[in-house]
């Protein structure tokens, strides 16, 4: 029904689309969760790979552009991934009580993942194509 990528590539969607809502990403030494969206930036690089999941999804026919909106959607989690370890690493150094990091901050690796098996798919695809177009 569909190709294997476009499976990776829903996994995705539902990793940077809908699991942040339910991981928070860390909580604070006073014990409260903090989720994506009580910070701009975090709220926007995790719309932004939803969004080039979504529009890599319905790109199916394009394998090329899709291809590259992976490649985009890599380099966007390991940004958000980098201000997850930069985060991380400035609340090292709290007083007595440490805070305790959530699943939500693995969530980019997840994602990287999932798009890195898509692209290999794509890739896969892309290069049968050039084949039998060669045999012709």
């Amino acid at each position: 029904m569909f190709r294997i990528q476009t499976y990776y590539l829903i996994a995705c969607l539902i990793v940077t689309g809908v699991l942040p809502f339910v991981f928070p990403l860390w909580k604070d030494a006073s014990g409260k969760s903090f989720y994506f969206m009580m910070d701009i930036a975090y709220t926007a690089l995790f719309g932004l790979s939803s969004t080039l999941s979504l529009l890599s999804i319905l790109s199916h026919a394009k394998r090329q552009q899709q291809f590259v909106m992976g490649r985009l959607n890599i380099i966007l989690n390991l940004i958000l991934l980098g201000l997850f370890v930069y985060r991380t690493l400035n609340l090292s150094g709290e007083a007595a009580t440490v805070s305790e990091k959530g699943i939500g901050m693995f969530l980019p690796i997840f994602s990287i993942v999932l798009l890195v098996l898509a692209n290999k798919a794509i890739k896969k695809d892309e290069d049968l194509v050039k084949s039998v177009d060669r045999l012709r």
